[in-house]
């Protein structure tokens, strides 16, 4: 006999309530659709307090699933243990996992293939239907999304700003125009009535752009490749070059110059307490012959600002070395200074120490 509102199972002849003997009725699992079996273990994953993302579903799945929960009704305990089982040795056996689909694989080797390679296969795959859309776009550098809220109308804009974080919403509005930002300002007071719906289509939409942008074969700027290279370079070929670029284009030149870190920056630029940092990827003889060897005044007011901010003792044994030095040649302190200045470089990359950032002239 089979009640409808219970998945469970007796032995024919028997009622539901026997006493289980030898010769009693015997309840045994139901057989079960693997919908079931689906429902049955997220309600008792969900029972034991397990976090169950089951927002990365597909939409119809998450709907079958929830229409699937509400018409289970009751589960007997044979049956549920035979289906806890059974998952438990499903797992088991599982020896690997692969993400879903070619969106989900992207993903997963996100930052260990060619930028060109990932960018070509994300076209192939299309605008991801999995996931959160608004993820991706928090992840892009703010002019970006600075460049994007001006293409589009100030009510989208409005949205993505509101999907952002704090933080990272008032660097945007400070890419912005002021006329441009104060009217998105005032539209996200027209956002109070927008459906979820709207706003996940308006993610994906935007994130859709970011896959039709042509891949870049630099991952920086002209201007900030420039001066990575005139960090390296002489002083005399950096400045002669800086000259020749205010004739040819004084607003790349502008720009230049901002991307330019040399150790005449060191106090503008540098927090004093990330100076004993800097020191312990700097060799002794380097130090001592930059050090040594800061004749211009800018490289003089660098110099004492690095041993003003580190202990007295190693001030003082630097000072006597630096008078047993005596005279450096140019050549030499330039390039001790470029040792601490890529010192500094490998620390900023690495996010352990950040550097100031200058005010542009706007």
């Amino acid at each position: 006999m089979q009640d409808s509102n219970t998945l469970v199972q007796v032995a024919p002849g028997a009622a539901p309530g026997a006493d289980q003997k030898d010769d009693a009725p015997r309840v045994v699992p139901r057989a079960l659709s693997n919908r079931q079996k689906a429902a049955i273990v997220v309600r008792l994953l969900l029972n034991e307090g397990a976090d169950i993302p089951l927002e990365e579903l597909p939409d119809d799945l998450q709907e079958k699933l929830t229409h699937q929960l509400g018409q289970m009704g009751l589960v007997d305990r044979i049956t549920l243990d035979a289906v806890a089982q059974e998952f438990a040795e499903a797992l088991d056996s599982v020896g690997l996992s692969f993400p879903h689909g070619l969106a989900g694989a992207l993903d997963a080797v996100d930052g260990k293939i060619g930028s060109a390679t990932a960018a070509r296969l994300r076209k192939v795959a299309g605008v991801r239907q999995i996931g959160d859309p608004w993820q991706r776009l928090r992840e892009i550098p703010t002019e970006d999304l600075a460049a994007m809220a001006q293409a589009e109308s100030t009510e989208i804009a409005a949205v993505m700003l509101s999907k952002l974080e704090t933080a990272k919403a008032a660097q945007l509005l400070g890419h912005l125009p002021g006329p441009v930002a104060r009217r998105i300002t005032y539209a996200i007071s027209k956002t109070a009535n927008v459906t979820p719906e709207a706003v996940e289509r308006i993610g994906w939409s935007l994130a859709a752009q970011l896959d039709q942008r042509p891949s870049q074969a630099f991952a920086d700027g002209p201007g900030a490749r420039v001066g990575a290279i005139l960090n390296q370079s002489a002083a005399s070929t950096r400045d002669g070059l800086l000259t020749a670029l205010d004739e040819e284009d004084s607003d790349f030149a502008s720009v230049v110059r901002r991307s330019i870190f040399t150790f005449a920056h060191v106090p503008a630029r540098i927090l004093p307490r990330d100076v004993p940092a800097i020191l312990r990827g700097v060799e002794q003889a380097d130090l001592v012959t930059a050090l040594a060897g800061a004749v211009a005044e800018d490289d003089r007011t660098a110099a004492e600002f690095m041993l003003s901010n580190m202990s007295t003792r190693m001030a003082d044994n630097l000072r006597e070395e630096i008078l047993e030095r005596g005279k450096v040649k140019q050549s030499e302190a330039e390039e001790a200074m470029t040792q601490i200045v890529g010192a500094i470089r490998t620390l900023v990359d690495d996010g352990t120490i950040t550097l100031i950032q200058e005010e542009s002239e706007d």
